[in-house]
């Protein structure tokens, strides 16, 4: 069973910086297209960072130039850095990715379990 794993939530101040983890298990032959999205209470899932097809990245207006994602491919992880956290940005954050284990299943979609951030003010 493929797993995404996040770890790195908690509790931070206003202004403070956390960095989540997405780690993904066992032997699988491709992944693509890894983001982040966050659910705050009350509202939509939304994207906030992703790799692109191209390599490239992309991220929510609201969190350019205060979140990074980058990856450690021989870690099989995924990272969002975030800095400058403000309370808009308490949400559950969720790790999302395209993989492929073998022509029997093709590329499918996976989400991870969640952490929470919560961000006082």
């Amino acid at each position: 069973q493929v797993q995404l794993v996040e770890s790195g939530g908690g509790l931070v101040q206003r202004g403070g910086s956390l960095r989540l983890s997405c780690a993904y298990s066992q032997t699988i032959l491709g992944i693509n297209a890894v983001a982040w999205y966050r659910q705050a209470p009350g509202k939509q899932r939304e994207l906030v960072a992703g790799f692109t097809s191209g390599g490239g990245t992309n991220y929510a207006d609201s969190v350019k130039g205060r979140f990074t994602i980058f990856r450690d491919n021989a870690k099989k992880t995924v990272y969002l850095q975030m800095n400058s956290l403000k309370p808009e940005d308490t949400a559950v954050y969720y790790c999302n990715a395209k993989i492929y284990r073998g022509m029997a299943t093709g590329w499918e979609n996976y989400w991870g379990q969640g952490t929470q951030v919560t961000v006082s003010s």
